[in-house]
């Protein structure tokens, strides 16, 4: 359901009571890494004052849907990413890759966006957002291109027990890089001399160089395996999936949304024929390049976090940008998007290893559809607004 940021005021002081009601004990306090800076319990929750706006109107929410079966631990040849079984059981021994992509106009479209399990688009600064792909069931041929990595690798690498190729980041982030527990195993790139066949550039006529470097994730493997890090990742918790909706009391039929990252305007169309999310970026709908197919994803989740502005200097053009430090660790609202319904509940990751699960307004499982996942990763105070029956604008 969409709320006003008033009322995540008062939920992100409910939720505390709740999840400590849960499970029969408090819920664990992130880990703490030597790159963080800042109490993450404290700050993770923050929401700046405001007043209090009207509420969005939501229309009247279906019958409760029938209980359904949580699959989860899932059977050895089923990813535990997506839910469903892979057509080469032997990938889920090797550990997965995060590869940091670019969504600058003119790298569109990206090569091999369709064949990661998981993808977050999160802001960088001045406005773009870009994309941190997980890619654990499948590789594609190639994945780019690749971009320089910003402070949230810090986290999602962690979470999926990957190792991380990007291209270039600014001093300060790669000094916290150099700090963290993923350093040197876990960190590919150029910036730690990784070069061929790992990355290597696809000159296109105009073209700017930075946007010409590709991944090749057989490559990235084989890196991992000589630096003793590839192996098959024993999670300590795991999303759950269903194929039926959850038995939730909110629940929302929603056929369109629009999320307004402030240099890149996104929106996700629901496709009854094949129960899917497709998007559109800038207007144009978004592809796969080695495919040509459309950006198809089973469940979209709203993921809001704190967002904290560092003094970490990411570039000097237009005065200047500096590093946003995005919180995912400690608990925080979300809004999955499954099979044209809308459902509100909350995201957690109460340690360092442990990656992002649902859970709803009770505290129970919040089952994903099996398949790919898209996270957009919004600021707490991104307001809403319904533009239509079933349309929603969210304004980060």
């Amino acid at each position: 359901m969409i709320r006003s940021r008033g009322y995540w005021s008062l939920v992100l002081g409910l939720i505390l009571m709740l999840l400590g009601g849960c499970g029969g004990g408090e819920t664990p306090a992130a880990t703490v890494t030597p790159t963080r800076t800042l109490p993450p319990t404290a700050t993770a929750l923050v929401i700046p004052p405001t007043a209090t706006p009207t509420a969005t109107p939501l229309p009247t929410p279906p019958p409760t849907a029938a209980p359904v079966d949580v699959v989860t631990p899932f059977p050895p040849d089923v990813n535990p990413l997506t839910g469903l079984k892979v057509a080469d059981p032997t990938m889920l021994d090797h550990s997965p890759l995060a590869i940091k992509i670019s969504n600058s106009a003119e790298v569109r479209p990206q090569s091999g966006l369709n064949s990661a399990d998981l993808i977050f688009e999160h802001y960088a600064e001045g406005g773009i957002t870009r994309f941190t792909a997980i890619f654990y069931g499948a590789y594609p041929e190639r994945v780019g291109s690749v971009r320089s990595g910003r402070l949230i690798d810090l986290e999602i690498p962690a979470m999926y027990q990957a190792s991380f190729a990007y291209s270039g980041s600014s001093a300060g982030v790669k000094e916290r890089y150099r700090k963290s527990d993923l350093f040197p195993e876990r960190i590919m790139s150029p910036d730690f001399g990784v070069g061929a066949p790992a990355f290597y550039r696809v000159p296109r006529e105009g073209l700017a160089f930075e946007h010409t470097l590709f991944a090749d994730p057989m490559a990235l493997r084989q890196l991992a395996i000589e630096r003793g890090v590839d192996k098959r990742p024993n999670f300590p918790k795991l999303m759950a999936f269903s194929e039926g909706l959850p038995a939730v009391k909110d629940i929302y039929d929603v056929k369109r949304v629009y999320i307004d990252y402030r240099a890149s305007k996104t929106q996700w169309d629901y496709d009854p024929a094949s129960g899917r999310w497709l998007r559109t970026t800038a207007g144009v709908l978004h592809t796969d390049y080695l495919t040509g197919e459309p950006l198809s994803f089973a469940n979209v989740i709203l993921l809001y976090a704190n967002h904290l502005e560092t003094d970490i200097l990411e570039d000097t053009w237009g005065g200047g940008h500096m590093s946003i430090e995005i919180q995912v660790w400690g608990q925080g609202p979300a809004l999955v998007l499954r099979d044209g319904k809308m459902i509100p509940g909350f995201w957690q990751r109460g340690a360092r290893e442990e990656m992002l699960t649902f859970i709803d307004g009770e505290g129970k499982p919040l089952p994903l559809k099996p398949g790919n996942t898209w996270f957009e990763v919004v600021p707490l105070e991104t307001q809403s607004s319904e533009e239509a029956p079933g349309q929603y604008r969210f304004l980060p």
